[in-house]
């Protein structure tokens, strides 16, 4: 099974391709053979139709509460949405190597064109502080990402940057380890309350604790100073492409680039799905700010620690004495704790968006920060695994709101997770609702004056995904979304039932979430055929392998 592109035009060059053939790791393959002419280039592609997709009921126990529904329920629809979405695809998590250069560069090539052929906008790569700053503090090696950079314009793509300051392994989809920089490390040895405590004591490496953004902890510099540095690089080496090829960067504010505590840490099984998770606010510097917090409201001893009855992190909600259905997360000790620890998240958010915002200004390129879509648990009344990630949303209370409106103030685009998820596929006992969490969220982006983008959470090459994300992309309440990037490119993407269900989903976002069928093959128009490669006499085919 393989991937056929038939063009009158020449891709890339024929010397190229031969070399490429040397890479044996690498099964799925390009194959281009010369075709009479045509005077564009059009997918044309055995589509499915997609299936309509019914709103689900959020099932809310004890019947609908008016206050929920102020928060949550939609509004009804505000009429079609003719806009077109752009689709990118994320690369791989290791596109630059350890020692900061480009990967596969002559597979990434035709992967590229692969892309560009099937009408993907651009696609997304993380610029990992563990790899760019990791010779020295101010010592930056972009040398790989220029490479890229320069691939990416050659094919008439756009990119997408993430300014990933976390670290890589240890979550859902990581294939890769790229540790924080290991003068930072260096410095977490010396002082582990530079990361980020659970209840227990635990210390989690993959992102540095909130609680010291202003204090010189890094070398001398705070930890937004080094944020800012970074991307103050950045924008110098890439000035001349900002606007241009790089059209978005996205600002990572937290484990997996997302704006949340590390609140459900899949390494060394310490968090099972559907777990609760646990807070992540015992490190001396959170503690301090929580005790002042507490002073400040004359409430001496709410400020000593943070909540003893909040369980363990694979618990339910039930489990607990501050989750349950009238448990301390309703008393006013826990709407205290609660509006701290989420406050201390959005501050965060504010304070390094507002540097990235003067730092890219006037380039062209917009801003854009990732919010998690933790969907378990949103069917019950304190949706605990949201408040231990540092999303204040409960039955009573619309947690996104807050959100969207500081990332509305910087102009920066929400870029929203789970777009791909349906509430019937999710197990029952773990009160699940992706679908009710993307209305909410929509629906704050709409309130709030902030644009919205979507990603899907985990893997998926079937039409029944794709066909949620084409629903949620539309307008019909709340914000439609302004682009999607789908998650990630590698060698299964490329498979010929993958990259069919890909393509149909790219053209289908272009046309503003409208479905269409096309034909396998077109003789007349035909530059863009995906299927299986049967042996064709007389017919001498160029071979590119993909990445």
């Amino acid at each position: 099974m393989a991937l056929t592109l038939r063009s009158s035009t020449s891709f890339i060059n024929l010397k190229d391709t031969r070399s490429l053939k040397t890479l044996d790791d690498v099964s799925s393959i390009v194959c281009f053979a010369q075709i009479r002419p045509s005077c564009c280039l059009q997918p044309k592609i055995l589509m499915q139709e997609s299936q309509t997709s019914h709103e689900r009921s959020l099932n809310l126990e004890d019947g609908r509460n008016e206050k929920w529904e102020k928060f949550h329920r939609l509004s009804p629809t505000h009429g079609k949405n003719d806009s077109r979405v752009p689709v990118f695809v994320m690369l791989p998590l290791d596109t630059i190597t350890v020692g900061g250069n480009l990967s596969k560069p002559k597979a990434m090539n035709a992967s590229l064109m692969a892309l560009k052929s099937a009408g993907v906008k651009g696609v997304m790569v993380d610029a990992w502080w563990g790899l760019v700053e990791k010779d020295g503090p101010l010592k930056y090696n972009w040398e790989g990402y220029a490479e890229l950079v320069k691939m990416v314009q050659k094919h008439g793509l756009k990119l997408q940057v993430v300014m990933s300051f976390h670290q890589c392994g240890g979550n859902v989809g990581d294939s890769c380890s790229i540790p924080l920089p290991p003068w930072v490390l260096e410095e977490i040895s010396k002082n582990p309350d530079l990361v980020c405590t659970d209840r227990s004591g635990r210390r989690n490496p993959e992102y540095i604790s909130l609680g010291c953004d202003s204090l010189p902890v890094l070398r001398g510099r705070t930890p937004i100073q080094v944020y800012s540095d970074y991307m103050t690089s950045f924008c110098k080496r890439f000035k001349d492409y900002l606007g241009e090829v790089i059209v978005e960067i996205q600002v990572g504010m937290g484990p997996c680039g997302e704006l949340r505590y590390p609140s459900y840490p899949e390494s060394n099984g310490t968090w099972r799905f559907p777990g609760i998770g646990e807070f992540q606010c015992y490190d001396k510097y959170m503690r301090a700010s929580l005790q002042a917090s507490a002073e400040a409201i004359g409430k001496m001893d709410w400020g000593r620690t943070g909540p003893h009855d909040s369980g363990q992190y694979s618990q339910f909600p039930e489990d607990t004495t501050f989750f349950r259905k009238a448990g301390t997360w309703r008393t006013e000790y826990g709407q205290f704790f609660l509006e701290w620890y989420s406050g201390m998240l959005l501050n965060h958010g504010d304070r390094i968006l507002a540097a990235a915002k003067g730092i890219f200004r006037g380039t062209g390129a917009k801003l854009s920060a990732k919010i998690a879509g933790i969907h378990w648990h949103y069917r019950t009344r304190s949706h605990a695994a949201e408040l231990t990630a540092g999303y204040y949303n409960t039955r009573h209370r619309n947690g996104y709101l807050p959100i969207a409106q500081m990332l509305g103030k910087h102009g920066v685009v929400l870029n929203f997770t789970c777009m791909e998820m349906r509430d019937g596929e999710q197990p029952e006992d773990a009160s699940c609702s992706p679908e009710g969490l993307v209305r909410q969220v929509k629906m704050a982006t709409k309130i709030a004056g902030a644009e919205l983008a979507g990603e899907n959470a985990l893997e998926r090459y079937d039409t029944a995904a794709y066909a949620q994300v084409l629903a949620t992309s539309r307008s019909d309440s709340g914000n439609g979304l302004s682009a999607f990037t789908y998650l990630r490119m590698n060698k299964k993407l490329f498979e010929g039932e993958n990259w069919r269900h890909l393509v149909e989903f790219v053209k289908n976002m272009s046309e503003g979430g409208r479905s269409t069928r096309l034909p396998e093959s077109d003789s007349s128009t035909t530059d863009l055929y995906i299927g299986f490669v049967k042996e064709r006499d007389g017919t001498k085919a160029k071979e590119a392998v993909l990445v």
